[in-house]
């Protein structure tokens, strides 16, 4: 959905916010690869009562394009302050989806009185990295293996037939021609096994409200919604039979979650 566009100039170029309503600030921090159309189907519920910034990540919608090299989880973590910096917001409740929900819980650690609460969605950072699974990533985190799973590997882990799933894997097999985006895609998941993108035992330093609302039936993080609970023992815990996307896949139960949570986050924050 359409919203007025703002950018942010960071150390990964200019990011562009989409701004939609008013109210108190919730910031949307998409997946990898994707934009902050991953959103759409909760954006309208969400702008009924708050001022909410759809982000799209370097690399991806209408934010810049920097090197590949330059791109990394721990670099989009990394402008999270900026990004807040140049939208006027000191405080903010954050929602985010994958290596967006592992951006959220890092500013949750290094700027814990910039987060009035925290939706972790099936969060990246939760992860044990195996012999097997390690160089998956790295397998994965290649531009020809990224070409060759463009619309097919979201069908595997978006496991609930909705219109959104269905714009989503569109927009994610269009990648296919795209060699900046698939080189972002490629960079991030190599990104997954380094040693400062484990959040495991640094999580439980994190004092913001928090909820972990999880697709159980995602193959990427499915099961690693139990470390987030060890990790962030004082999260609250929302299970949804979804895959990696609860919120483009069951849109209405993911709000029934997260709406009531936000108010209480939103009553921390200047009105």
């Amino acid at each position: 959905m359409t919203g007025a566009l703002t950018r942010v100039p960071t150390a990964l170029g200019d990011v562009a916010v989409a701004v939609h309503g008013s109210g108190t600030p919730v910031i949307l921090l998409h997946a990898n690869p994707g934009d902050r159309r991953d959103f759409d189907a909760v954006v309208p519920a969400l702008a009924e009562r708050h001022r909410v910034y759809a982000v799209d990540w370097p690399g991806y919608g209408d934010s810049a394009r920097p090197a590949a090299d330059r791109i990394s989880a721990m670099a989009y973590a990394s402008i999270l302050p900026r990004i807040l910096d140049g939208l006027g917001l000191e405080r903010a409740c954050l929602i985010g989806n994958s290596v967006g929900g592992y951006a959220a819980a890092r500013l949750a650690l290094t700027d814990p009185d910039r987060v009035a609460a925290l939706v972790l969605v099936n969060s990246g950072g939760f992860s044990f990295v195996t012999p097997f699974n390690g160089p998956l990533m790295r397998l994965i985190g290649t531009t020809p293996v990224m070409r060759l799973l463009a619309g097919r590997l979201p069908r595997r882990y978006l496991r609930v037939r909705t219109p959104s799933r269905t714009r989503m894997i569109e927009r994610d097999a269009a990648r296919r021609h795209d060699r900046a985006s698939l080189a972002t895609a490629a960079a991030i998941w190599r990104s997954f096994g380094a040693p400062a993108h484990d959040l495991r035992a640094a999580a439980s330093a994190i004092t913001a409200p928090t909820l972990l609302c999880w697709g159980t039936r995602d193959p990427l993080v499915g099961r690693d919604g139990r470390a987030a609970r060890r990790a962030i023992a004082h999260a609250a815990w929302h299970p949804l039979a979804t895959g990696h996307a609860p919120f483009a896949e069951a849109p209405e139960d993911f709000l029934r979650a997260v709406l009531p949570f936000l108010a209480r986050g939103g009553a921390r924050l200047p009105q």
